[in-house]
């Protein structure tokens, strides 16, 4: 399923693929994909970001780039087959470059101005980074003001404690190692499998 937004959001969680290589990407996506995670997103600091998100087209449902930075990243990620792109701060020429493309931007703020200022200048949807930092709370106080903004809360984010993002608001969870561990390195895939349909579990 495709959400309003452009994002393959079947549950409310996208996976951050970062690693020291991306020769494993293709793998754990595909594992993530079988187990109801259909967001995922390849971070751009990864060596082989961009060759993994050109071998990309065979998946179940398009990936996204992550850590862009810059108009220059985004094009290149669009071009080798991002279907949307993530930042971890405010990055206007990033949003503008999207929007240009014609591809969400999921723009990464965390305080209440900078989350306007990413929802003022075009933002898919607002990455509410590092979360943990606030927690659930944190969320909850900035959508009493920002009600219409879609925010994502990333950074930190376990098992534990993600249906109580949900619960403060989230539109949706960004989640990193609590989900996807040492998969992506050399890590077994059919524990990341459990992680991923106990995450599955937790917030359906």
């Amino acid at each position: 399923m495709t959400t309003d937004n452009g994002l393959p959001l079947d549950l409310p969680v996208i996976a951050i693929l970062r690693a020291p290589s991306a020769a494993r990407f293709a793998e754990v996506t595909a594992t993530l994909h079988e187990a109801g995670i259909t967001a995922v997103e390849f971070t751009l600091n990864t060596p082989g970001a961009l060759d993994a998100l050109r071998d990309s087209s065979g998946f179940a449902h398009p990936v996204g780039a992550g850590t862009v930075l810059t108009a220059l990243d985004a094009a290149r990620a669009v071009d080798a087959g991002a279907a949307y792109l993530i930042t971890p701060t405010v990055c206007p020429e990033v949003i503008a470059e999207g929007r240009r493309l014609g591809v969400p931007v999921i723009c990464g703020a965390f305080t209440p101005t900078e989350i306007h200022s990413a929802w003022a200048a075009g933002a898919t949807m607002v990455k509410v980074f590092p979360a943990a930092v606030g927690g659930p709370g944190y969320l909850k106080a900035i959508r009493g003001p920002l009600p219409q903004i879609p925010l994502v809360p990333t950074g930190g984010i376990g098992l534990a404690d993600a249906r109580a993002y949900l619960d403060a608001g989230a539109t949706a969870l960004g989640m990193g190692s609590p989900l996807v561990g040492d998969a992506c390195i050399s890590g077994d895939l059919d524990a990341l499998r459990e992680r991923a349909v106990a995450v599955r579990k937790t917030l359906l």
